[in-house]
């Protein structure tokens, strides 16, 4: 049996500043955050079978790069989500320290895509992990490597609460 939960958000429940400030009640990521009107608000799905976190979206026009293809930035976006999922299993918090992106096929705009992000390998506080875009063809469109490194997430939200976000209210 191949089974699947879905992951969104960031990991919360271990950490006392996470849990309890109320600037981090809601999800801004660009990526991944559902309370980002702006945002892509990809949803991925564990797999556990495949040890990956998957997730299947369509880029709207709003992502224009190339003429009916994505940006390379946004493409880089979706990569990196991908990767920054496994640190859910491991109920840590890793920010992108490295971020390397092989555009392979232009990413195409309206059509169905799968991103997949996994670990590759855990060391100390330095996670690397690597991540897939595939079109429905099963082709590989782009692929990511990166590096994360685990950070003391009350320690890293104290300061960051500290000051204010520049447009927040």
């Amino acid at each position: 049996m191949n089974k699947k939960r879905q992951v969104t958000g960031h990991v919360h429940h271990k950490h006392p500043v996470l849990k309890q400030h109320p600037a981090l009640r809601k999800n801004y990521c660009f990526g991944c955050g559902q309370d980002n009107p702006e945002g892509m608000r990809l949803k991925f799905v564990h797999d556990e079978q495949q040890k990956r976190f998957v997730a299947h979206f369509r880029l709207g026009r709003r992502f224009t790069g190339p003429p009916r293809h994505a940006h390379g930035g946004i493409i880089a976006v979706i990569l990196d989500e991908a990767m920054s999922k496994p640190s859910k299993l491991r109920n840590v918090l890793a920010p992108t320290v490295e971020l390397t992106v092989r555009y392979l096929k232009p990413v195409p705009l309206g059509e169905k895509l799968t991103a997949s992000g996994w670990e590759v390998r855990v060391r100390g506080r330095e996670h690397l992990r690597a991540a897939e875009i595939r079109n429905d063809r099963g082709e590989l469109l782009a692929m990511g490597r990166g590096k994360f490194k685990a950070v003391d997430a009350d320690r890293m939200m104290q300061k960051f609460l500290q000051t204010s976000v520049p447009g927040s209210r």
